[in-house]
């Protein structure tokens, strides 16, 4: 999630530089909505402690 983030933050900075108003906006939002999803979920993953289990 954090790559796919990451990843609309270099299509932001992207058209920001191409003077791509519109787009760059939207890609900067999503990057941020995911970032802040990803570290939520990961958050939530070290908080519960789960790990995998080998059987």
């Amino acid at each position: 999630m954090l790559y796919y983030a990451l990843v609309f933050l270099v299509v932001g900075l992207i058209a920001g530089v191409l003077n791509l108003a519109g787009v760059s906006t939207v890609a900067v939002q999503i990057s941020w909505i995911l970032f802040v999803i990803g570290i939520v979920l990961l958050v939530i993953h070290l908080v519960t402690g789960r790990t995998a289990r080998v059987t």
